[in-house]
């Protein structure tokens, strides 16, 4: 990758804070540490532009629920609540994410959407409320001694190209709160115009298409976008999120853009139909990228799983849930630490597995099939 100038840039200002779909919290607060970070101020001057009255500086940082809710008004709290805090040490030490990128970086934790299948269920304690870091600057630092080294990208011949990868969507949605913080648009300046050094590239995946704010920046093709894309079976389970055409069109647009683009065809679930829906799928992504100079565009498919903890967890979040939760009609499958998750049978997984390879490339044979899970 070639060296630029490494002069780092401000944030953009606040600009246009009420397009379709944009998530607009009920209840903000901000912990006494964040509150003396300067990444605060920004998020408080979006957060205003954006209507929100319910502000709370908190004089500690541990950030509460109001008692005597049960755990669906809990939820339904959580969910409307946008927490500014400091991201603490452990959250700091970046972690190997294979096979999506060497490190994994968090820009915050949770997200806004209401997913039914939700990959975070489970995995994050607590309620859900979305949590963002103000130490922006301290999130990102680790690129530059990490850069050179990993285990996806880095030293991988057919990936090479990408450099040393950092995922920043492992437990948020970045774009969907993008508007309310900034901190994408900084992570992807400051790795674009090589503020952290040569030769490391930013990664994430989203379910919004509220890409005006990215389009100018000076990404420098070291951020590839990536959009959660499904069959339409599939994206009823996807609450609160842009709808299918509206990524497609986003998709179109950063690529356009200069950036590199990624489909994640995730979580693929073999309902009625599915051929037919994912085919329609990859045609319109195919148009939709269709005289875009310099494409660059991956693929990632993942297939449906849960685990026990995240089935409880949904089922209390979603109660009246149609997705398939039945572990009868799935095939266990342990890690090397014991934890168990139910995937597709084997004859599913071999069947998804050959028409995904097989019409990816026959319908949008310029995308590269990273990996299958």
């Amino acid at each position: 990758m070639t060296p630029v100038n490494s002069s780092p840039s401000p944030v953009p200002p606040v600009t246009d804070l009420r397009p379709a779909r944009r998530w607009v919290p009920r209840h903000v607060v901000v912990t006494r540490s964040a509150a003396e970070r300067p990444h605060t101020a920004e998020i408080l001057r979006r957060v205003e532009a954006a209507g929100v009255t319910d502000v709370q500086l908190l004089t500690a940082d541990r950030i509460t629920s109001p008692r005597g809710l049960s755990e669906r008004e809990a939820y339904a709290r959580a969910k409307d609540t946008l927490a500014v805090v400091v991201a603490p040490p452990s959250q700091l030490r970046p972690q190997p994410i294979p096979p999506s990128a060497d490190w994994r970086l968090d820009l915050a934790k949770g997200c806004p959407a209401h997913c039914q299948y939700c990959y975070l269920a489970g995995s994050l304690t607590g309620p859900p409320i979305t949590r963002v870091y103000a130490n922006v600057d301290d999130v990102l630092a680790p690129i530059r001694s990490l850069t050179g080294s990993g285990s996806v990208t880095t030293g991988d011949a057919d990936r090479a190209g990408e450099g040393t990868t950092f995922e920043l969507s492992c437990y948020t949605d970045p774009l969907g709160i993008e508007h309310l913080t900034g901190s994408l648009a900084a992570a992807v300046t400051e790795v674009g115009t090589g503020l952290h050094g040569d030769g490391a590239s930013l990664r994430f995946t989203t379910k919004f298409d509220d890409v005006a704010p990215l389009l100018a920046l000076p990404h420098g093709r070291r951020t590839r976008v990536r959009f959660s894309l499904n069959a339409s079976g599939v994206e009823r389970f996807e609450g609160g999120t842009a709808r299918m055409p509206e990524r497609v069109a986003a998709l179109g647009r950063v690529a356009r853009a200069g950036y590199p683009v990624g489909l994640t065809i995730a979580p693929v679930m073999p309902v009625d139909g599915w051929r037919e829906q994912y085919a329609a799928l990859l045609d319109a992504v195919a148009l939709a990228l269709a005289g875009v100079d310099d494409l660059d565009v991956t693929a990632e498919v993942i297939t449906h799983r849960f685990t026990p903890g995240s089935k409880e967890v949904i089922q209390g979040w979603y109660p009246r849930t149609r997705l398939d939760l039945d572990e009868d009609g799935r095939r266990a499958k342990r890690s090397t630490f014991g934890g168990v998750k139910y995937v597709y049978p084997g004859e599913t997984m071999r069947e998804l597995r050959g028409w995904f390879t097989d019409e990816l490339d026959a319908r949008l044979p310029q995308a590269r099939l990273l990996y299958w899970t």
